[in-house]
């Protein structure tokens, strides 16, 4: 392997790969791996679309960063990523599989992802790499570079050793999370998880869909809802046309504006606050224009998931009922309760929302069954020996 990597630039304990030799040997040495650890490092703070600046790759053996702004094409890689033999290891995967996403227009399978799997075994949920890797590996990691021009060239040491951790560390947590979850039987339960991680219908997102992305959105009714979701549709596709992030066009709140007050001339567009003269200039014949056409449409109802309503105290009652039980099973599978439902899930199930997370997966089996049987009186709480217990639950 050594004399395969002679033209790799070797730091000792990774590799920095930038040459297409390098690339293809350094994939050729990794063809039936059962698995990898992959991260990557991406800017898009100017841009819509991330920009891959940095891709880092572990197994148990080794480690390497891949430069691709150096590489014309990294073709070679992407076919191992994309190999279905080869799970690909991810820490909270969602941002760097739209990458990949973006790359090729589908999605490399199967995945496990640590952020994940940890809540299965009694960790927070959404807990950071960093927590992961002190809790298991009693590493501290460094967040020196956590806000780093990954772009500029050349990369210092020090990032390049920052980014090597990030897989480092998880090709050595995972093997570990992956045992304990076996001897639990725990594994099956993420099946559903890490399918919805690689449904390309997460990463496609239409422009039509782009106004349920607004904040403010529950605000408006009738025609006034019907000018966001034009609107909404119209930034989304210029961002994406432009490469540009669609706050950079109007921000939120600009759109909500523009909804409420329906302006019918630049004079009146300009008054806006939030829209500058730049894109009135640019802009505003296709802002009007998005705002005529609306006029005499209906509005896309808004999906009951996106509905802000408040309980009643009497569902409030039932809330706190709910996450009584909620703890009860959490304790009884040594689970955080916070991985099973939170108390916003919980007010959305009893409101009647059938789509909350808590009802399917293995979410469902563990806790959801038992939650709906306390929603229909058929389980409840009891307090035995100074102890809260549930009784009779499905």
């Amino acid at each position: 392997m050594l004399a395969m990597l002679q033209d790799m630039e070797n730091t000792n304990d990774y590799l920095f790969i930038n040459t297409p030799h390098a690339l293809a040997e350094f994939c050729t040495g990794l063809q039936g791996s059962p698995w990898l650890a992959v991260d990557t490092e991406f800017l898009r703070e100017s841009t819509y679309f991330p920009k891959l600046c940095l891709i880092q790759i572990a197994t148990s053996e080794q480690v390497a960063c891949i430069d691709p702004l150096a590489l014309a094409d990294i073709e070679p890689l992407l076919e191992l990523l994309y190999d279905p033999a080869i799970t690909k290891v991810m820490h909270a995967a969602r941002q760097d599989l739209e990458i990949f996403y973006h790359l090729r227009g589908t999605l490399p399978q199967p995945v496990f992802d640590t952020q994940v799997a940890a809540p299965l075994l009694g960790y927070s949920e959404q807990a950071g790499y960093a927590t992961l890797v002190e809790a298991l590996l009693d590493v501290h990691l460094s967040k020196s570079h956590t806000r780093a021009d990954w772009s500029h060239r050349p990369l210092s040491t020090a990032q390049l050793h920052y980014a090597a951790d990030d897989v480092r560390y998880l090709a050595q947590i995972y093997p570990l999370l992956r045992g304990k979850l076996e001897d639990l039987g725990r594994i099956s339960w993420l099946a559903d998880d890490f399918a919805s991680l690689t449904d390309p219908t997460q990463y496609d997102r239409p422009p039509e869909h782009a106004w349920l992305r607004v904040r403010g959105t529950h605000q408006l009714r009738g025609r006034r809802l019907t000018t966001l979701q034009a609107l909404a549709a119209w930034r989304e596709h210029t961002a994406r046309t432009t490469d540009q992030p669609r706050n950079w066009l109007l921000r939120d709140d600009s759109l909500l504006d523009l909804a409420k007050i329906q302006p019918v001339d630049l004079a009146a567009l300009s008054r806006i606050r939030g829209i500058n003269a730049q894109v009135t200039h640019k802009y505003g014949a296709a802002l009007l224009k998005a705002i005529e056409e609306s006029k005499g449409r209906e509005p896309v109802p808004l999906p009951a998931e996106h509905e802000v309503t408040r309980p009643t105290p009497k569902q409030d009652a039932v809330v706190e009922l709910l996450l009584a039980a909620t703890r009860m099973i959490g304790e009884r599978h040594a689970l955080n309760p916070s991985s099973i439902a939170n108390r916003k899930e919980l007010e959305r199930l009893v409101q009647g929302d059938q789509t909350v997370n808590i009802l399917h997966g293995w979410k469902r089996q563990l806790a959801g069954e038992t939650l709906q049987a306390v929603l229909q009186g058929k389980a409840g709480l009891q307090v035995i020996d100074g102890a809260v217990h549930l009784t009779n639950d499905a």
